[in-house]
């Protein structure tokens, strides 16, 4: 078997900085997902909290003060 072929071979410079950059990217992609289940867990959390107002039409962002205070 001839050794006329050249080897690869990974300097330790660039195995650290391969390594940096895939730590990096799981790190991103960690963020990225947790970002999405808490948009999600807020958006579900807000849709069980509505008033009977939020119903109609016409109703605010807002929202009626004297709801649950009795009146």
């Amino acid at each position: 078997m001839s050794d006329n072929q050249p080897q690869e071979t990974v300097t330790p410079a660039s195995y650290h900085a391969l390594r940096a950059l895939g730590w990096v990217s799981v790190g991103l992609g960690i963020a990225a997902v947790g970002l999405l289940v808490g948009t999600e867990l807020r958006k579900r959390y807000q849709f069980s909290h509505r008033t009977p107002y939020d119903f109609y039409s016409n109703s605010d962002a807002n929202g009626a003060g004297e709801f649950g205070m009795g009146v």
